[in-house]
């Protein structure tokens, strides 16, 4: 039985507001570091462009304006098989993108979140790594400057997490906590019961966050939505509580699913989860099947690959001599 204190441990925690850019930039310089944003995206034409026009016009070409140098050397949007303008969108607004099945075509693809950061470690070069979706409505810069700053100041911090209020589509902007159905229901659960240490980390599957190379590429990475859970829990067990932060990034909003399509996600979870304690999913032939009073049975896939650690894939890529 774990001891009762175990339940009040929880992540460092910072707010956004922490750390201005002047200060990010000194302790970037100090550090001889390099950071990568990157911003896995499927069809989302309608609010990319804007996310990827805010960090380079702030973090980019005003940084560089104003103090001579640019916080962030990469932004680079993995676009997952859009059936829309998102990559065209992307481009226009100032980030390099690459296509999911352009990366490594040796390995394979997957569909997937999860694929598009695993993807990702392939075309970037910063031994940083901030990761922002790209659904977002209501957000700023201070997302990206947030979770860098745990990163650049404390050097035993692996992994960092955004947290906020979630603003639901009801059209009076108010905040509300219901947006989190899969986090309250699912994961933190999940976590509270078999990780209690991780049980204070307030929104564990934000899909704004940041890591240090050397971990992204020393993890296994599920393909689907388990990407998020499957990197805490592994940092945990690699590192440490220590070595996990959490940021208060105030307030987000962005597109919200109905609850059946949630279902898919919170099978991922739980399958993720498990097979990390140790037994190998128990998911019925990879499969989630539910039935509906409108459509009756109907079967979805629950991505269930998951990606080998990077960091040896990458060191093992031929030289331009040998690949000719």
């Amino acid at each position: 039985m774990r001891e009762e204190t175990t339940r009040w441990l929880t992540a460092r925690t910072w707010t956004h507001a922490d750390w201005t850019v002047p200060e990010l930039l000194r302790a970037k310089s100090e550090l001889g570091s390099r950071i990568s944003v990157v911003i896995p995206a499927r069809d989302e034409e309608a609010t990319v462009g804007d996310v990827v026009a805010g960090i380079r016009r702030e973090l980019i070409d005003a940084a560089d304006a104003d103090h001579g140098a640019a916080l962030v050397d990469e932004l680079v949007v993995i676009d997952s098989h859009s059936r829309d303008q998102t990559a065209e969108v992307a481009r226009a607004a100032g980030a390099q993108v690459h296509a999911v099945g352009a990366i490594r075509p040796d390995l394979g693809e997957h569909p997937g979140k999860g694929e598009a950061l695993w993807k990702s470690l392939f075309v970037t070069t910063g031994d940083l790594l901030v990761f922002v979706d790209a659904d977002l409505r209501l957000w700023g810069p201070h997302f990206v400057t947030g979770l860098l700053g745990p990163l650049l100041a404390e050097s035993s911090v692996q992994l960092v997490k955004g947290f906020y209020d979630r603003v639901l589509d009801h059209g009076d902007g108010e905040p509300s906590v219901e947006g989190g159905r899969v986090t309250e229901l699912v994961a933190r659960p999940v976590l509270d019961l078999w990780w209690p240490e991780l049980a204070g980390v307030i929104q564990p599957l934000a899909g704004e966050w940041a890591a240090r190379r050397p971990l992204m590429e020393s993890i296994e990475v599920p393909t689907g939505y388990g990407v998020e859970i499957a990197a805490l829990i592994d940092t945990h067990a690699a590192h440490g509580l220590e070595a996990i932060g959490q940021v208060d990034l105030g307030a987000r909003a962005h597109e919200h699913q109905k609850d059946h399509d949630l279902a898919v996600m919170a099978a991922e979870l739980l399958a993720v989860a498990r097979s990390r304690c140790d037994e190998d999913p128990g998911v019925r032939g990879g499969a989630l099947h539910q039935f509906t009073r409108e459509t009756g049975w109907r079967e979805r896939p629950v991505p269930l690959v998951q990606r080998p650690p990077a960091g040896p894939l990458r060191r093992a890529l031929p030289t331009s001599e040998e690949a000719r």
